[in-house]
């Protein structure tokens, strides 16, 4: 099932002691929180909870294979996902708001990450995919160093809401293997709206995707048609063309390669708070998600996941 040629990116750097030093710097930055967008500022070690309302304790909610993921990091033994509780970025419209907005998991250690990571390897899942984890960025770390030092072999799956500052995004080159980001908005007033005042997402994001490709690249399916590296977007089409659907890929087209990865998700839900906000109060109808569709193709991006009973 896995390629016996493929070597993780971040094992190079456990080697040289890079991976733990990059960790222990980050770690630093938990006493004036500055790892999200909001750069809170609060002293997490003190026992503070920043605005992602984590204090320094790891907190995990779940760790298991997934099949619901993209079908290059399911394969046959499903993707390693490690649910990581808590999130800066608090959309109105989680679909998982227990765990990132309930706080829903328990307070593990270091070495428990690590032994999760070797055992979701272990059971036969094709990669460890982190589930919204930039606020335990200096855990993760620390933790992959552990793992990798007792034989963990996967590549690494950053999957993140794609708020994510530039300058923590280079601690992870040489880290991550594949970068799994959202590019949910355009419209700053509109990601101010439904993501607690994330009025800088559009700008943020944009940097961020362009930090991802410069370090990993396309995404590309090996022969066995897994991926190993490279950058997969997902994109949640709104209702009532929330998202700004069609400036988001005409940006993409502009931007990057334009055989980028990129998944146009039909999925969307009224869950959570949702229906507060009206504009989202009802899923998305065939129309809107074929409008998104033909508009991607349009632009000549050739790498579409597209929902195929949507579309």
């Amino acid at each position: 099932m896995g390629d016996n040629r493929f070597e993780p990116a971040y094992l190079k750097l456990h080697q040289n002691g890079e991976l733990k030093r990059r960790g222990q710097e980050l770690w630093e930055i938990m006493k004036e929180c500055r790892l999200c967008p909001r750069e809170c500022k609060k002293d997490r070690f003190k026992g503070i909870k920043g605005d992602c309302h984590s204090d320094y304790r790891l907190k995990i909610s779940a760790f298991h294979p997934h099949f619901g993921e993209e079908r290059p990091l399911v394969g046959q033994g499903g993707s390693g996902t490690i649910f990581l509780s808590n999130c800066s970025l608090k959309c109105v419209y989680c679909i998982n708001w227990e765990i990132s907005q309930g706080g829903a998991g328990k307070h593990r250690s270091l070495e428990e990450m690590a032994g999760m990571m070797l055992e979701l390897q272990r059971i036969g899942c094709h990669n460890i995919n982190l589930v919204t984890p930039t606020h335990y960025l200096p855990h993760i770390l620390l933790a992959l160093d552990i793992a990798a030092s007792r034989g963990l072999r996967l590549p690494v799956v950053y999957n993140t809401h794609g708020w994510e500052k530039e300058e923590i995004l280079k601690y992870l080159d040489g880290v991550v293997d594949i970068y799994l980001p959202d590019f949910k908005y355009w419209n700053p007033s509109v990601a101010s709206r439904l993501s607690s005042g994330a009025r800088t997402y559009p700008e943020v994001a944009r940097k961020a995707m362009l930090e991802m490709n410069r370090q990993v690249g396309v995404a590309r399916p090996a022969a066995n048609g897994l991926m190993y590296r490279g950058l997969m977007i997902r994109h949640l089409v709104l209702p009532n063309r929330l998202a700004g659907s069609r400036e988001i890929l005409t940006w993409i087209a502009e931007n990057l390669p334009k055989d980028t990865y990129i998944n146009l998700m039909s999925q969307y839900q009224p869950v959570y708070r949702a229906r507060e906000f009206p504009q989202i109060a009802r899923s998305i109808t065939r129309s809107e998600y074929r409008e998104v569709v033909e508009h991607a193709r349009s632009l000549g991006l050739t790498n579409l996941d597209v929902q195929g009973y949507w579309w």
